[in-house]
C-alpha cells in the first residue's frame, strides 16, 4: 500500500520555496502551520496502518528532476 502526496511549496510551508503573505500575515501563518500539523498526522496515522507515504515537494516535479525524484524512492 502507497500513498502518495504532492505538497504545494505556498500551503505546506516548503523550507525552499514556501513565503509568508505581508497581508492578513497571522492568518496565513496559521493557516500554514494547521496544514503542516495536519500533514504530519496523516502520515503518522497511515504509517501506523501500514502504509508507505510518500510526499513530494511541488518544485520536485519539474522534468529535469523526475529521475532524480525517482531514484530517491525506487529501487534499482
Amino acid at each position: 500500500k502507497l500513498a502518495v502526496f504532492v505538497d504545494g511549496c505556498f500551503w505546506h510551508g516548503c523550507p525552499r520555496h514556501g513565503t509568508q503573505p505581508k497581508s492578513n500575515a497571522a492568518f496565513w501563518r496559521q493557516k500554514i502551520l494547521r496544514n503542516k500539523n495536519r500533514d504530519r498526522l496523516v502520515t503518522r496515522t497511515l504509517r501506523k496502518q501500514g502504509w508507505n507515504v510518500l510526499r513530494i515537494w511541488e518544485h520536485e516535479l519539474r522534468k529535469n528532476r523526475i529521475e532524480a525524484l525517482l531514484a530517491r524512492f525506487l529501487p534499482d
